[in-house]
């Protein structure tokens, strides 16, 4: 592996904010994510005109970054609408600390909003459909990820109700969410008897349809205490992307987070053991089985078993997804930077009800398009750095 450097713990997040999770009717993705970035700058006293850099990736506007600098009246130096899927946020975040280290901006804003509920009401992909998947009418993007399911079904034995821990920890974290959109209780008989939608997936196994929208702003660390009590620091970021259709991923139940869990770790000094709260980008169940087992919490093969017996749910010993993920609390089409923010509220103590108590490093991991595109970031505490 080539030599990395990363600004570890020189700049920070000094402000996260959520808007319109669930329903927004009457409002553009635009509209989302102006409105999520005015209150995060207003949240530490700066307005549009102190932002220099925008990050921002909306899923209907390819140009978005010059959308929302419109809109806003910004006058930024650096502008990024890379977009990697789910996990382009934790790019974003990656770009920034680069950005920020290197004196070519002083205070960027991260944005992003989707109206997928209110405008479509369904799941929509924007993926080219391959033609080696349109010959068999794969239906995107569930489909790929059944793919990943079944196989790991074959090889480690999985079972439907280790697949349904996943579903009822998230939806045990999002009851003490009073902004996830689902909070009614979700008994494995519940989850057992849902309608099948995709072999071996039911609607309890896929993400929901929500509208809603983030942002966040990062400084560097010098100037983090002079707008938060509490900033969250970015100790280590890394990404990799191995494909982008599922009939071109080398192996199904390997994602390339395997890569870039151990990176961003390696730049923030840590391993998985110090890792105190976890939030993975959950579009399906399998997800976080994959994801911990690539980012090294388990090893491949073990976890499935891993999430069995409440360890990743209130009061387990490893808590994943602790706002109620994409399976139970909101997912606008791209729900990365929604794991960034849950990640801040945890470090910055303000999570309420689903507080991890002394809760200090935080990994926070997107994924982009059918298992495609991993992004890791690790954040910390002033006591980590």
């Amino acid at each position: 592996m080539k030599t990395e450097r990363f600004p570890r713990g020189r700049t920070a997040i000094v402000s996260a904010v959520t808007h319109g999770i669930g329903e927004a009717p009457g409002l553009s993705s635009l509209d989302l994510a102006a409105i999520a970035s005015t209150r995060a700058l207003r949240a530490i006293g700066l307005t549009p005109l102190d932002v220099d850099g925008v990050f921002v990736g909306l899923s209907d506007d390819y140009l978005s970054g010059l959308s929302l600098t419109e809109y806003l009246g910004m006058d930024p130096r650096v502008t990024d609408c890379n977009r990697t899927g789910g996990s382009s946020f934790q790019t974003h975040v990656i770009h920034a600390a680069l950005a920020l280290e290197a004196g070519q901006c002083d205070v960027a804003l991260i944005a992003y909003g989707s109206n997928q509920r209110t405008g479509s009401g369904k799941l929509v992909s924007a993926m080219r459909q391959s033609p080696y998947e349109q010959a068999f009418r794969l239906a995107r993007p569930i489909g790929g990820y059944a793919l990943a399911a079944s196989r790991y079904q074959a090889l480690y034995g999985l079972k439907k109700e280790q697949l349904g821990s996943v579903a009822i920890a998230s939806r045990q974290w999002a009851q003490r969410n009073p902004d996830a959109f689902m909070r009614e209780a979700l008994s494995m008989e519940d989850y057992l008897a849902a309608r099948l939608v995709a072999d071996p997936f039911s609607v309890r196994d896929c993400c929901l349809v929500t509208d809603g929208a983030g942002a966040i702003v990062m400084v560097r660390a010098e100037r983090a205490k002079d707008l938060a009590a509490r900033p969250v620091f970015v100790l280590g970021g890394a990404a990799a992307v191995w494909h982008k259709d599922i009939t071109n991923m080398p192996e199904l139940t390997v994602t390339a987070a395997s890569v870039s869990g151990p990176r961003a770790m390696a730049h923030a000094g840590i391993t998985p053991a110090d890792v105190d709260v976890v939030e993975l980008y959950d579009a399906f169940t399998i997800n976080t089985i994959l994801f911990l087992e690539d980012l090294g919490f388990c090893a491949k093969g073990e976890g499935a078993a891993f999430v069995e017996g409440g360890r990743i749910a209130p009061g387990g010993s490893l808590p994943v997804n602790t706002n109620g993920g994409g399976l139970s609390c909101v997912h606008p089409g791209m729900y990365g930077l929604f794991t960034i923010i849950e990640a801040v509220e945890q470090l910055s103590q303000r999570a309420g009800e689903r507080q991890v108590q002394g809760a200090r490093l935080a990994v926070a991991h997107g994924n982009g398009g059918e298992l495609s595109s991993q992004a890791t970031l690790v954040l910390g505490t002033e006591e980590t750095l």
